[in-house]
């Protein structure tokens, strides 16, 4: 099986939202990954029920550097973001599994 999970979202706005009392983590995971498999990945690791999960996909944005050498051009990686919303009195430590 595939690691789904990559690393958990920790920036203001996820930080912001989890700690007003909706209940919602951010996760970077697996571009292919399903809502169902992220439910399932969150629920085994974290051992907390799942109530939904809202998905977000991000294309790689062209990236360019001007050098004495010329133009150099690049992309930035894609990734996926799982917003996940656990049933009511459920709760997940970030920091401590961090």
């Amino acid at each position: 099986m595939r690691n789904v999970l990559i690393r958990p979202l920790i920036t203001e706005k996820i930080t912001g939202i989890s700690e007003s009392g909706l209940n919602q983590f951010g996760f970077v995971v697996d571009y292919d990954a399903n809502k169902i498999e992220i439910a399932k990945a969150i629920k085994s690791k974290f051992g907390v029920e799942v109530d939904s999960v809202n998905t977000m996909r991000y294309k790689g944005k062209v990236k360019s550097q001007f050098t004495r050498k010329g133009r150099t051009v690049g992309r930035t990686s894609r990734f996926k973001k799982a917003i996940v919303t656990l049933k009511e009195g459920q709760s997940i430590d970030l920091i401590g599994e961090v």
